[in-house]
Protein backbone atom coordinates (compact mmCIF):
# COMPACT_ATOMS: atom_id res chain seq x y z
CA UNK A 1 0.00 0.00 0.00
CA UNK A 2 1.22 3.69 -1.02
CA UNK A 3 1.85 5.98 2.35
CA UNK A 4 0.25 9.33 2.45
CA UNK A 5 1.83 12.33 4.42
CA UNK A 6 -0.48 14.66 4.97
CA UNK A 7 1.42 18.96 5.54
CA UNK A 8 0.24 21.62 6.36
CA UNK A 9 -0.06 24.46 3.77
CA UNK A 10 2.69 27.04 5.53
CA UNK A 11 4.79 24.27 6.15
CA UNK A 12 5.13 22.66 3.04
CA UNK A 13 5.64 26.17 0.85
CA UNK A 14 8.39 26.95 3.23
CA UNK A 15 10.04 23.24 2.29
CA UNK A 16 9.70 23.98 -1.12
CA UNK A 17 11.42 27.32 -0.95
CA UNK A 18 14.32 25.70 0.83
CA UNK A 19 14.37 23.48 -2.27
CA UNK A 20 14.17 26.09 -4.90
CA UNK A 21 16.84 27.91 -3.32
CA UNK A 22 18.82 24.85 -4.37
CA UNK A 23 18.04 25.59 -7.72
CA UNK A 24 19.86 28.99 -7.41
CA UNK A 25 16.10 30.86 -6.87
CA UNK A 26 16.47 34.58 -5.19
CA UNK A 27 14.16 34.68 -2.38
CA UNK A 28 10.98 36.29 -4.04
CA UNK A 29 11.01 33.70 -7.02
CA UNK A 30 11.47 30.83 -4.50
CA UNK A 31 8.33 32.40 -2.79
CA UNK A 32 6.33 33.02 -5.33
CA UNK A 33 6.78 29.75 -6.94
CA UNK A 34 6.34 27.64 -4.07
CA UNK A 35 3.07 29.74 -3.25
CA UNK A 36 1.85 28.53 -6.99
CA UNK A 37 2.66 24.97 -6.48
CA UNK A 38 0.70 24.52 -2.80
CA UNK A 39 -2.00 26.43 -4.27
CA UNK A 40 -2.60 23.72 -7.01
CA UNK A 41 -2.40 21.41 -4.21
CA UNK A 42 -4.91 23.04 -2.02
CA UNK A 43 -7.36 23.04 -4.33
CA UNK A 44 -7.22 19.94 -5.47
CA UNK A 45 -4.84 20.04 -8.75
CA UNK A 46 -1.46 17.11 -7.73
CA UNK A 47 -1.12 17.29 -11.36
CA UNK A 48 0.14 20.96 -10.75
CA UNK A 49 1.60 20.66 -7.42
CA UNK A 50 4.73 20.63 -5.79
CA UNK A 51 5.44 16.63 -7.02
CA UNK A 52 6.29 18.99 -10.41
CA UNK A 53 9.68 20.14 -9.04
CA UNK A 54 11.78 17.06 -9.96
CA UNK A 55 11.07 17.65 -13.82
CA UNK A 56 11.52 21.53 -12.74
CA UNK A 57 14.94 20.22 -11.79
CA UNK A 58 15.36 18.20 -14.78
CA UNK A 59 14.73 21.00 -17.01
CA UNK A 60 17.33 23.46 -15.15
CA UNK A 61 20.19 20.99 -16.12
CA UNK A 62 19.10 21.38 -19.78
CA UNK A 63 21.26 23.85 -22.08
CA UNK A 64 18.00 24.99 -23.44
CA UNK A 65 15.24 24.60 -20.52
CA UNK A 66 14.47 26.63 -17.16
CA UNK A 67 16.54 29.79 -16.23
CA UNK A 68 16.38 30.67 -13.15
CA UNK A 69 15.63 34.26 -12.09
CA UNK A 70 14.86 35.63 -15.31
CA UNK A 71 13.06 38.95 -16.78
CA UNK A 72 9.96 39.41 -18.86
CA UNK A 73 10.64 41.09 -21.79
CA UNK A 74 8.53 43.05 -23.82
CA UNK A 75 8.84 42.76 -27.42
CA UNK A 76 5.70 44.06 -28.95
CA UNK A 77 3.78 47.05 -26.90
CA UNK A 78 0.08 49.02 -28.67
CA UNK A 79 -1.24 50.04 -25.32
CA UNK A 80 -4.40 47.61 -25.22
CA UNK A 81 -1.79 44.90 -27.31
CA UNK A 82 1.30 43.18 -25.62
CA UNK A 83 3.69 41.12 -26.97
CA UNK A 84 5.88 39.49 -24.23
CA UNK A 85 8.76 37.19 -23.68
CA UNK A 86 9.50 35.25 -20.74
CA UNK A 87 13.29 34.11 -21.16
CA UNK A 88 12.52 31.30 -20.17
CA UNK A 89 11.73 31.75 -16.49
CA UNK A 90 9.65 30.17 -14.32
CA UNK A 91 6.07 30.68 -15.64
CA UNK A 92 4.76 31.06 -11.86
CA UNK A 93 6.60 34.33 -11.68
CA UNK A 94 6.95 35.64 -15.32
CA UNK A 95 3.20 34.82 -16.06
CA UNK A 96 1.87 36.91 -12.41
CA UNK A 97 4.23 39.92 -13.91
CA UNK A 98 2.84 39.58 -17.16
CA UNK A 99 -0.68 39.30 -15.81
CA UNK A 100 -0.06 42.29 -13.37
CA UNK A 101 1.02 44.31 -16.76
CA UNK A 102 -1.77 43.06 -18.52
CA UNK A 103 -4.06 44.10 -16.07
CA UNK A 104 -3.01 47.79 -15.87
CA UNK A 105 -3.77 47.99 -19.67
CA UNK A 106 -7.11 46.48 -18.98
CA UNK A 107 -7.93 48.94 -16.64
CA UNK A 108 -6.76 51.78 -19.06
CA UNK A 109 -8.14 50.81 -22.32
CA UNK A 110 -10.92 49.14 -20.90
CA UNK A 111 -9.45 45.69 -22.24
CA UNK A 112 -6.06 44.27 -23.42
CA UNK A 113 -5.05 41.33 -25.49
CA UNK A 114 -1.46 40.15 -24.20
CA UNK A 115 0.54 37.40 -26.05
CA UNK A 116 3.10 35.61 -23.80
CA UNK A 117 5.96 33.38 -25.25
CA UNK A 118 8.81 31.73 -24.53
CA UNK A 119 7.89 31.10 -20.44
CA UNK A 120 8.65 28.06 -19.02
CA UNK A 121 5.43 25.43 -17.14
CA UNK A 122 2.62 28.72 -16.39
CA UNK A 123 1.34 25.31 -13.71
CA UNK A 124 -2.27 25.82 -13.07
CA UNK A 125 -3.64 28.55 -15.24
CA UNK A 126 -6.35 29.11 -12.86
CA UNK A 127 -4.20 31.16 -10.84
CA UNK A 128 -4.02 33.65 -13.50
CA UNK A 129 -7.76 34.01 -13.68
CA UNK A 130 -8.09 34.19 -10.49
CA UNK A 131 -5.91 37.23 -10.54
CA UNK A 132 -8.30 39.07 -12.85
CA UNK A 133 -11.43 38.57 -11.34
CA UNK A 134 -9.77 39.86 -8.64
CA UNK A 135 -9.60 43.08 -9.88
CA UNK A 136 -13.06 42.57 -11.45
CA UNK A 137 -11.98 41.77 -15.16
CA UNK A 138 -12.94 38.69 -17.31
CA UNK A 139 -10.51 36.71 -18.53
CA UNK A 140 -9.56 34.08 -21.25
CA UNK A 141 -6.56 32.09 -21.81
CA UNK A 142 -5.82 29.82 -24.88
CA UNK A 143 -2.51 28.44 -24.06
CA UNK A 144 -0.30 25.89 -25.50
CA UNK A 145 2.67 23.27 -24.23
CA UNK A 146 6.14 22.75 -26.14
CA UNK A 147 7.53 19.40 -24.46
CA UNK A 148 7.42 16.07 -25.60
CA UNK A 149 3.94 15.33 -26.73
CA UNK A 150 1.48 13.48 -24.79
CA UNK A 151 -1.98 13.90 -26.08
CA UNK A 152 -3.24 11.85 -29.33
CA UNK A 153 -5.93 13.91 -31.94
CA UNK A 154 -8.86 12.49 -32.68
CA UNK A 155 -9.13 9.48 -34.60
CA UNK A 156 -5.17 9.22 -34.14
CA UNK A 157 -2.97 6.78 -32.18
CA UNK A 158 -0.08 8.47 -30.79
CA UNK A 159 1.41 11.65 -29.13
CA UNK A 160 1.14 14.72 -31.22
CA UNK A 161 0.44 17.80 -28.81
CA UNK A 162 0.31 18.31 -25.55
CA UNK A 163 -2.79 19.02 -23.19
CA UNK A 164 -3.05 22.72 -24.33
CA UNK A 165 -5.37 24.27 -21.17
CA UNK A 166 -8.47 26.19 -22.05
CA UNK A 167 -9.08 29.09 -19.30
CA UNK A 168 -11.92 32.23 -18.20
CA UNK A 169 -11.71 33.98 -14.97
CA UNK A 170 -15.65 35.64 -14.92
CA UNK A 171 -16.04 38.01 -11.86
CA UNK A 172 -19.69 38.18 -10.37
CA UNK A 173 -19.69 40.77 -7.97
CA UNK A 174 -20.13 39.97 -4.25
CA UNK A 175 -20.68 36.31 -5.19
CA UNK A 176 -18.00 33.42 -5.81
CA UNK A 177 -16.42 34.13 -9.51
CA UNK A 178 -16.43 31.28 -12.45
CA UNK A 179 -12.93 29.76 -12.74
CA UNK A 180 -13.38 27.32 -15.55
CA UNK A 181 -9.70 25.82 -16.22
CA UNK A 182 -8.96 22.39 -17.77
CA UNK A 183 -7.41 20.60 -20.14
CA UNK A 184 -8.35 19.78 -23.50
CA UNK A 185 -6.75 16.18 -22.98
CA UNK A 186 -9.19 14.01 -20.99
CA UNK A 187 -7.10 13.55 -17.72
CA UNK A 188 -3.80 16.41 -17.49
CA UNK A 189 -0.66 14.82 -17.83
CA UNK A 190 0.52 15.37 -14.13
CA UNK A 191 -2.44 13.22 -12.54
CA UNK A 192 -1.29 10.37 -14.81
CA UNK A 193 1.86 10.51 -12.86
CA UNK A 194 0.23 11.10 -9.52
CA UNK A 195 -2.15 7.58 -10.49
CA UNK A 196 1.27 6.21 -11.22
CA UNK A 197 3.23 7.38 -8.14
CA UNK A 198 -0.40 6.03 -6.22
CA UNK A 199 -0.47 2.82 -7.77
CA UNK A 200 -3.51 3.58 -9.08
CA UNK A 201 -5.17 2.39 -12.91
CA UNK A 202 -6.83 5.00 -15.15
CA UNK A 203 -10.27 5.25 -16.28
CA UNK A 204 -11.01 3.56 -19.37
CA UNK A 205 -10.65 5.45 -22.88
CA UNK A 206 -7.67 7.53 -21.12
CA UNK A 207 -5.01 6.42 -22.21
CA UNK A 208 -3.34 4.73 -25.44
CA UNK A 209 -0.36 2.26 -24.84
CA UNK A 210 2.56 3.14 -27.23
CA UNK A 211 0.93 0.80 -29.97
CA UNK A 212 -2.04 3.03 -30.08
CA UNK A 213 -3.96 0.15 -28.39
CA UNK A 214 -6.14 1.58 -25.43
CA UNK A 215 -4.73 0.81 -21.75
CA UNK A 216 -5.75 1.80 -17.80
CA UNK A 217 -2.30 1.07 -17.22
CA UNK A 218 -0.54 5.17 -16.02
CA UNK A 219 2.82 3.73 -16.78
CA UNK A 220 2.39 4.73 -20.55
CA UNK A 221 2.18 8.26 -19.82
CA UNK A 222 5.46 8.17 -17.44
CA UNK A 223 8.08 6.25 -18.69
CA UNK A 224 8.82 4.18 -22.04
CA UNK A 225 7.87 3.14 -24.02
CA UNK A 226 5.23 6.17 -24.02
CA UNK A 227 2.13 6.01 -25.14
CA UNK A 228 -0.97 9.07 -25.40
CA UNK A 229 -3.83 10.82 -23.32
CA UNK A 230 -6.70 10.91 -25.34
CA UNK A 231 -8.38 14.25 -25.97
CA UNK A 232 -11.80 14.87 -23.70
CA UNK A 233 -14.98 14.93 -26.03
CA UNK A 234 -13.90 13.13 -28.71
CA UNK A 235 -13.50 15.70 -31.58
CA UNK A 236 -14.82 18.67 -29.62
CA UNK A 237 -11.87 18.28 -27.27
CA UNK A 238 -9.09 17.83 -29.74
CA UNK A 239 -10.61 21.04 -31.93
CA UNK A 240 -10.08 23.02 -28.82
CA UNK A 241 -6.90 21.85 -28.19
CA UNK A 242 -6.21 22.81 -31.93
CA UNK A 243 -7.33 25.97 -31.65
CA UNK A 244 -4.89 26.50 -28.04
CA UNK A 245 -2.29 25.37 -30.46
CA UNK A 246 -2.88 28.00 -33.20
CA UNK A 247 -3.45 31.05 -30.45
CA UNK A 248 -1.27 29.96 -27.54
CA UNK A 249 1.78 28.37 -29.81
CA UNK A 250 1.56 30.01 -33.33
CA UNK A 251 0.28 33.36 -32.43
CA UNK A 252 1.29 34.09 -29.23
CA UNK A 253 4.92 32.20 -28.68
CA UNK A 254 5.71 31.95 -32.50
CA UNK A 255 6.18 28.33 -32.06
CA UNK A 256 4.22 25.49 -32.30
CA UNK A 257 4.72 21.79 -31.43
CA UNK A 258 5.36 20.03 -34.84
CA UNK A 259 8.42 17.03 -34.41
CA UNK A 260 9.40 14.90 -31.69
CA UNK A 261 10.85 16.43 -28.65
CA UNK A 262 13.01 14.52 -26.06
CA UNK A 263 13.94 17.29 -23.82
CA UNK A 264 12.12 17.69 -20.03
CA UNK A 265 11.43 21.22 -20.40
CA UNK A 266 8.00 22.24 -20.77
CA UNK A 267 7.47 26.02 -22.70
CA UNK A 268 4.02 27.75 -22.63
CA UNK A 269 2.68 29.83 -24.96
CA UNK A 270 -0.71 32.01 -23.89
CA UNK A 271 -3.02 34.15 -25.59
CA UNK A 272 -4.94 36.02 -22.68
CA UNK A 273 -7.67 38.53 -23.55
CA UNK A 274 -8.63 40.89 -20.84
CA UNK A 275 -12.28 42.64 -21.17
CA UNK A 276 -13.54 45.08 -18.22
CA UNK A 277 -17.18 44.55 -18.17
CA UNK A 278 -18.40 47.50 -16.33
CA UNK A 279 -17.36 49.36 -19.71
CA UNK A 280 -20.13 47.81 -21.75
CA UNK A 281 -22.86 48.16 -19.21
CA UNK A 282 -22.40 50.68 -16.25
CA UNK A 283 -26.33 49.63 -15.65
CA UNK A 284 -25.40 46.23 -13.68
CA UNK A 285 -27.36 44.57 -16.06
CA UNK A 286 -23.86 41.74 -16.44
CA UNK A 287 -24.31 40.98 -13.02
CA UNK A 288 -28.20 41.18 -12.09
CA UNK A 289 -28.56 38.57 -15.61
CA UNK A 290 -24.80 36.68 -14.50
CA UNK A 291 -26.17 35.69 -10.82
CA UNK A 292 -30.06 35.36 -12.40
CA UNK A 293 -28.75 32.40 -14.54
CA UNK A 294 -25.92 30.92 -12.36
CA UNK A 295 -29.16 30.39 -9.44
CA UNK A 296 -31.09 29.21 -11.84
CA UNK A 297 -28.57 26.51 -13.51
CA UNK A 298 -28.27 25.50 -9.11
CA UNK A 299 -31.43 25.27 -8.53
CA UNK A 300 -31.54 22.27 -10.82
CA UNK A 301 -32.51 19.19 -8.38
CA UNK A 302 -29.55 17.02 -7.68
CA UNK A 303 -28.74 14.04 -9.59
CA UNK A 304 -29.03 10.79 -7.71
CA UNK A 305 -25.83 10.05 -6.47
CA UNK A 306 -24.58 14.07 -6.24
CA UNK A 307 -24.78 16.97 -4.07
CA UNK A 308 -26.41 19.01 -6.59
CA UNK A 309 -24.95 21.50 -9.59
CA UNK A 310 -21.44 23.17 -8.89
CA UNK A 311 -20.64 25.86 -10.89
CA UNK A 312 -16.70 25.89 -11.88
CA UNK A 313 -14.32 26.61 -9.24
CA UNK A 314 -16.76 26.00 -6.64
CA UNK A 315 -14.97 22.39 -6.54
CA UNK A 316 -11.60 24.38 -6.09
CA UNK A 317 -12.41 25.91 -3.17
CA UNK A 318 -13.79 23.58 -1.51
CA UNK A 319 -11.39 21.60 -1.39
CA UNK A 320 -9.17 24.33 -0.46
CA UNK A 321 -11.05 24.56 2.59
CA UNK A 322 -11.17 21.12 3.68
CA UNK A 323 -6.83 20.78 2.95
CA UNK A 324 -6.26 23.79 4.62
CA UNK A 325 -8.23 22.12 7.69
CA UNK A 326 -6.34 18.58 6.84
CA UNK A 327 -3.55 18.88 4.83
CA UNK A 328 -2.40 18.26 1.90
CA UNK A 329 -2.03 14.84 0.76
CA UNK A 330 1.45 13.97 -0.67
CA UNK A 331 2.01 10.14 -1.49
CA UNK A 332 5.50 8.60 -0.30
CA UNK A 333 6.83 8.06 -4.14
CA UNK A 334 6.27 11.99 -5.01
CA UNK A 335 7.60 12.99 -1.78
CA UNK A 336 10.99 10.54 -1.99
CA UNK A 337 11.49 12.30 -5.93
CA UNK A 338 11.17 16.01 -3.95
CA UNK A 339 13.39 14.96 -1.93
CA UNK A 340 15.90 12.99 -4.08
CA UNK A 341 15.83 16.15 -6.91
CA UNK A 342 16.59 18.30 -3.74
CA UNK A 343 20.17 16.29 -3.01
CA UNK A 344 20.70 16.50 -6.60
CA UNK A 345 20.93 20.43 -5.92
CA UNK A 346 23.16 20.05 -2.98
CA UNK A 347 20.10 21.17 -0.56
CA UNK A 348 20.19 19.64 2.65
CA UNK A 349 17.58 16.84 2.49
CA UNK A 350 17.25 16.55 6.52
CA UNK A 351 16.15 20.58 6.71
CA UNK A 352 13.71 19.88 4.12
CA UNK A 353 12.27 16.87 6.07
CA UNK A 354 12.12 18.77 9.42
CA UNK A 355 9.93 21.52 7.70
CA UNK A 356 7.04 19.25 7.35
CA UNK A 357 7.56 17.74 10.44
CA UNK A 358 9.38 14.20 8.80
CA UNK A 359 12.38 12.92 11.16
CA UNK A 360 15.45 11.97 9.24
Amino acid sequence: MVKTHYFNAQSLELAIQEVLKGFGCQEQEACLVSQNLVLANLTGHDSHGVGIVPRYAESLREPEGLKVNAKLETLVDHGHMLGLDGASGFGQVIGHQAMQVALERAQSFGSCIMALGNVHHLCRIGAFAEMAVAKNMIAIHFVSVLTRPIVAPWDGSDARFGTNPFCVGIPLGDKAPVILDFATSVIAQGKVRVAHNRGESLEPGMMLDHQGDATCDPVFGVKPPFGAIASFGQHKGFGLALVCELLGGALAARQTLHEPQAQRRIFNGMLTILIDPSRFDQSNQFLQQAHAFVEWVQASPPAAGSTGVKIAGQPERETKAQRLENGIPIDDQTWQEIIDAAASMGVDIDKVNHLVGLKP
